[in-house]
């Protein structure tokens, strides 16, 4: 029998910090500034367990932003951040951000993959050094994870010797690597060249058939529609409209939406 938790907000959660309600994230009216900037103004966006919500908006917007905050790689100013059970907004050290990162794993832009390391070493380092599990056990899974995104036989490469694409898909399975409850893309094809987006775009698409709750900044807004449960539109630290796909791209409610959409698609 599963034991429960109760977060400050009153959800109960289950013994692997899945919230029973099915709102796995919650992001209650945050704001975050640099300096004189103001990047954030009051974002607020529940994301359902096993559900894929696109953010689109243009540069500059806080998607980025929010992506971070969601996996406390930037602390918040005000309001409040729940990710998979966690107290986001609570956790003020490196250390106490283990559990969470853990649960809630980012896919950069950047791959930032070890160069001396091979692809093998690379999705086994943080399991083995930051969560102290088995080398053998890691291994293992490391080795499934690189089938389940179709590097088989790229165990012994080091990244200077694969392609953008199949660098990025090392990064998303040294994210899996973790098993993560959340998985955060930021941007992930923007780096790369045509070519190579639809491989990487490909192994999304399966995490999120197969239900991994994920949460996707990006530009390709065939995509978006394609994959994600739902759309939200940032502009000026604002989420300014949110819906399912469909009403999103067919019906836009704010002007602000519309004119954005008018120039993307």
């Amino acid at each position: 029998m599963n034991s429960t938790i109760q977060t400050r907000d009153k959800r109960t959660l289950d013994s692997k910090g899945n919230p029973l309600d099915d709102d796995i994230v919650q992001v209650c009216d945050v704001t975050k500034a640099f300096g004189s900037h103001q990047v954030l103004r009051g974002m607020s966006m529940n994301i359902g367990k096993g559900t894929a919500a696109a953010l689109i908006g243009p540069s500059g917007s806080g998607k980025s932003t929010l992506l971070r905050c969601i996996n406390g790689l930037v602390e918040i100013d005000k309001g409040e951040v729940y990710a998979a059970g966690h107290a986001v907004h609570e956790l003020r050290t490196d250390k106490d951000r283990i559990d969470l990162r853990r649960d809630v794993s980012m896919v950069f832009q950047q791959y930032n993959l070890f160069p001396h390391m091979t692809v093998l070493q690379n999705v086994m380092l943080a399991p083995i050094n930051v969560l102290n599990e088995d080398k053998d056990e890691v291994e293992a899974r490391a080795l499934k994870l690189l089938a389940k995104v179709r590097l088989t036989g790229k165990e012994k490469a080091f990244p200077g010797q694969l392609s953008g694409g199949q660098q990025q898909r090392v990064a998303i399975a040294r994210s899996l690597a973790m098993r993560p409850l959340v998985m955060l893309f930021d941007e992930v094809t923007a780096a790369l060249d045509p070519e190579t987006v639809k491989e990487v775009l490909s192994t999304i698409r399966e995490l999120v058939e197969e239900g991994m709750t994920s949460i996707l900044v990006t530009h390709e807004m065939r995509f978006a529609r394609e994959i994600s449960h739902q759309v939200f539109f940032t502009d000026k630290g604002l989420i300014v409209e949110s819906a399912e796909p469909k009403e999103f791209f067919d019906s836009p409610k704010d002007s602000r939406t519309r004119e954005f959409l008018s120039h993307v698609l």
